[in-house]
Formats: C-alpha cells, structure tokens, sequence
C-alpha cells in the first residue's frame, strides 16, 4: 500500500511502518457499493473514512466520507481492496460496528450497527 506524505506534522508514517487495525466490518455489499462509487469517480486512490464527531440530538453523529489521506493514529483495515480508515479518536466508539449498504424501496444508504451506541436520536443520524 502506497501512503502519500504531507509537509505537516499529520502525515501519514512510512510505508514500511504498521498501521494499526480498527475493529470496524464493512459488510461484502457495502464493499461492492464503496467500489463502484470509486470506479464511477474513476479514483483509486481514496479510501473509506469513518469518524465520530460531536453533533447530533444525541451527542455524537457518523462520518463517512471519502478520504486520500492518512493521518498519524489512523487504524485501517482492508476488505478485498477497500480500505477502511477510522481516526485514533473514533476507534473506540466505533469498535465492533459493522457498516452496511441497504437498496431497497423505503431506504437506500450506508448503515452502522454500533454495539456502543447506548441509544440514538428518532432520526437516527446521532447517538451516544
């Protein structure tokens, strides 16, 4: 795997360095979804970020986003040429959620199921 550098202090380590693993699972059909999302972009070169942030009725809202970047304390994880990437804070809210991509008539989307979620918000987009 190829890592690109930045001139700050955030970039990512050396190739020959070890990143971390997260315990975050993208599912074979949220995969599949996050490949052809890239092939219509025609990148290759972007990976799945995850993130937690502070927002939401709940406190807390999901990121995901697609990101060239691989900052210092990214954990990673690759599922059969996706790579997942989940920032050092987000690790352990997100540790054990499973990602997964739904198309059918009422929903079409990305979904987390989050073990660590103690309850989320009516709209759903937010927990704590």
């Amino acid at each position: 795997m190829s890592t690109a550098t930045n001139e700050n202090s955030t970039a990512a380590p050396a190739a020959s360095e070890e990143l971390p693993v997260h315990e975050v699972n993208l599912t074979d059909v949220a995969a599949g979804k996050v490949r052809s999302l890239l092939e219509q972009e025609g990148r290759t070169d972007l990976r799945l970020r995850v993130a937690v942030q502070p927002g939401g009725c709940s406190g807390l809202i999901y990121q995901l986003y697609f990101d060239e970047r691989l900052l210092d304390g990214d954990a990673v994880r690759d599922f059969d040429g996706v790579e997942v990437v989940v920032d050092k804070m987000s690790v352990p809210y997100l540790s054990g959620a499973s990602i997964d991509f739904e198309d059918t008539i009422s929903k079409q989307g990305f979904t987390i199921d989050n073990p660590n979620a103690g309850g989320s918000c009516a709209c759903g987009d937010s927990f704590h």
